[in-house]
């Protein structure tokens, strides 16, 4: 009891933050992220800065379904599903012609890195947010991706509006693997 207590606790918590334009540090599916609502371009900006890395270096959006999907991308190509249906671990997919997103995020090439998850507080929090969630890795730009928040840098810690209070003794799992689809469905392996 006391755990579904303290994970809607948090939710509530972060949603907070993320609805006055703020940045949290959190666990996802795979590392722990730094995140925002990713419709607000000046909550990207932030998170930019944080991690002192270019904006021409884009950073991945959660989403917890196929609705939030549909609402970011007009064309979905097939082939997206049948990776998400079939990967084993966690996959970023890399789709064109993102829409009803923060202008920072989209890559210069018009594309979008996304990821589904269903983690029990990513999910719950984009429930209540209605919008997909912005995850970045946990460190400066440059710097490795830690593993566990233990090894996250005090000045990240320090440069976001929250720390979520979960799992903070897990180790985290790797970062995903991360696919590109172009919309005449070619497949390109970015990091396995």
């Amino acid at each position: 009891m006391e755990k579904i207590e303290s994970l809607n606790q948090e939710i509530h918590n972060a949603f907070e933050i993320i609805q006055q334009g703020g940045i949290i540090l959190y666990p996802t599916d795979t590392v722990w992220g730094i995140g925002c609502d990713a419709t607000n371009p000046e909550a990207v900006a932030k998170i930019y800065k944080l991690k002192k890395r270019a904006e021409t270096q884009s950073m991945i959006v959660l989403m917890n379904g196929e609705k939030m999907m549909y609402n970011v991308f007009t064309a979905i190509p097939e082939v997206a599903w049948q990776i998400m249906d079939l990967s084993e671990k966690p996959t970023t997919l890399i789709l064109d012609k993102p829409r009803n997103i923060a202008p920072n995020l989209i890559a210069a090439d018009n594309t979008l890195g996304i990821r589904i998850v269903k983690e029990p507080f990513c999910f719950k929090l984009m429930e209540k947010m209605k919008k997909p969630l912005v995850s970045t890795s946990a460190n400066l730009s440059g710097q490795p991706t830690p593993t566990a928040f233990t090894a996250i840098s005090p000045e990240i810690i320090k440069g976001v509006d929250y720390v979520v209070n979960l799992y903070r003794d897990k180790i985290a799992g790797k970062p995903s693997t991360i696919i590109k689809l172009t919309s005449n469905s070619q497949v390109k392996v970015i990091r396995k």
